[in-house]
């Protein structure tokens, strides 16, 4: 995949979540992204992607079913997000997985509204709450007191010899999840 320039929080994320989907069969995998397209080029069997409001995750299930769904930063601005969990789970196919992240300490930012934020645990227990086997939940998260007051005023372009990678695990900026049906 090509790299491009990155915003500094989310640097970490992706190289946790590209070696997690490289653990996949993703060559054999149909693939959703929901509002994005950052993992069009991955090399999945099909890609789609879709956005609000073209498809509202919240109010149905596409008619399709999916091996793998993506929706990286889309779930905080949901208004229910228990209701497009449930949704997700539904368009799985049998042995899919789900891809979630969200943000966690960052500035609200409402395109168009900004409701949610979760910790490692409370993602792992609101996908399980959705139907998910609990088990079958692996997650992460990433962020340290540098980024986040770095990224109060606006989005910081990721500098290598500036911006530390370090981890703080009292000062999530980002969590993430991939959830296995």
């Amino acid at each position: 995949m090509q790299q491009t320039p990155t915003t500094w929080s989310r640097v970490v994320m992706n190289q946790a979540v590209t070696q997690l989907l490289q653990g996949l069969p993703f060559k054999q995998q149909h693939c959703l992204e929901i509002s994005g397209t950052r993992w069009r080029e991955f090399g999945f069997a099909s890609y789609r992607s879709i956005a609000y409001p073209e498809y509202d995750v919240c109010a149905a299930c596409l008619p399709e079913t999916y091996d793998l769904i993506i929706a990286e930063q889309v779930f905080e601005h949901l208004l229910y997000p228990y209701r497009a969990g449930k949704n997700v789970l539904t368009m799985l196919n049998p042995g899919g997985h789900f891809m979630v992240s969200v943000p966690f300490m960052l500035k609200i930012h409402d395109y168009p509204v900004d409701c949610t934020r979760w910790t490692e645990v409370g993602l792992k227990h609101f996908l399980h709450e959705c139907g998910f086997p609990l088990d079958g939940i692996q997650t992460g998260s990433w962020g340290n007191r540098e980024c986040i007051v770095a990224n109060f005023d606006d989005w910081v372009m990721y500098e290598p010899d500036k911006h530390s990678l370090k981890n703080e695990r009292d000062f999530p900026y980002v969590v993430w999840a991939l959830a296995s049906t």
